[in-house]
């Protein structure tokens, strides 16, 4: 009986300082049988180090100088890919690598769910540093529902954010080559864009990233959102933003969208050969 109170006392313990979903998150960690374990576990570390890095900047660093939080920022970006195994940490990315044929399911889900449970741990954790530190407690992705119940002014938002956000990627990753110093360029132009996309489309946060909106919420109410609107705002338009855009790449250099070869394009391959021909 003394061993069943003792462990109903660590079982409550546990669970009071559980986040709501995350031993689903960590539970899926394995699913494949460990096949992706890998992938999992670099958008796990890269989801902690992103969070931290990139948002200190203005409450840990650069409070008072614009410059050096946007500084701070990029570094941290860049950190933050480069400790973490180059991965997604977003699961619209997630999702249009998926679409265009670049992970499989199992594996894109696989992702999501790593990069669910880092920002389900990485905000508890960082608030229990700054508690300790004595440091300013970092903030999170929200919008106000007031007047925007449905999330549709911040869905909108987020969508051409995330809209943008995927064309970067997929010209700087793609389409770009900046030599031997590759990686470095095209990662800092990665870090000021997300930056700048920030202080562009502010109605939801903003988020830019579903897990982020997800994840702030869950820690700051411990319970996962019970509005609507929070869910079209940071998972359907953000989703729907990465399709779109996986169109607009499948049409412009080619390929499939979900297996599927579109009837438009591929526009690379037209201006190519029409070049080709002209000479």
């Amino acid at each position: 009986m003394v061993l069943f109170t003792l462990l109903s006392s660590l079982f409550k313990q546990a669970y009071d300082i559980t986040p709501p979903g995350l031993v689903t998150c960590l539970a899926c960690a394995y699913i494949g049988s460990g096949r992706y374990f890998a992938a999992y576990r670099h958008e796990f570390i890269g989801t902690l180090l992103m969070i931290g890095f990139t948002f200190s900047p203005g409450k840990w660093i650069g409070q008072d100088a614009l410059m050096v939080a946007w500084i701070a920022h990029v570094c941290g970006v860049v950190a933050s890919d480069k400790i973490g195994g180059g991965p997604h940490v977003n699961p619209a990315v997630t999702v249009s690598m998926y679409a265009l044929g670049k992970c499989s399911y199992t594996e894109g889900f696989v992702r999501i769910m790593g990069a669910m449970a880092g920002g389900l741990v990485a905000f508890p954790l960082y608030s229990v540093l700054a508690d300790n530190l004595g440091l300013t407690q970092l903030g999170g992705p929200e919008f106000s529902s007031k007047g925007d119940e449905d999330g549709v002014a911040a869905g909108f938002s987020e969508f051409w954010a995330t809209t943008l956000l995927m064309i970067m990627i997929y010209v700087l990753n793609w389409e770009l080559n900046f030599g031997k110093y590759h990686y470095w360029i095209k990662q800092t132009l990665t870090a000021l864009g997300i930056r700048y996309l920030i202080e562009t489309f502010p109605l939801a946060g903003p988020a830019i990233n579903p897990m982020l909106g997800t994840t702030w919420y869950i820690f700051a109410n411990g319970a996962f959102p019970d509005e609507i609107g929070h869910y079209f705002t940071y998972w359907v338009c953000p989703f729907a933003a990465a399709v779109f855009a996986s169109c607009l790449y499948a049409v412009y250099a080619g390929g499939t969208v979900f297996g599927q070869k579109l009837p438009l394009g591929p526009v690379k391959g037209d201006a190519v050969s029409s070049s080709k021909k002209n000479k």
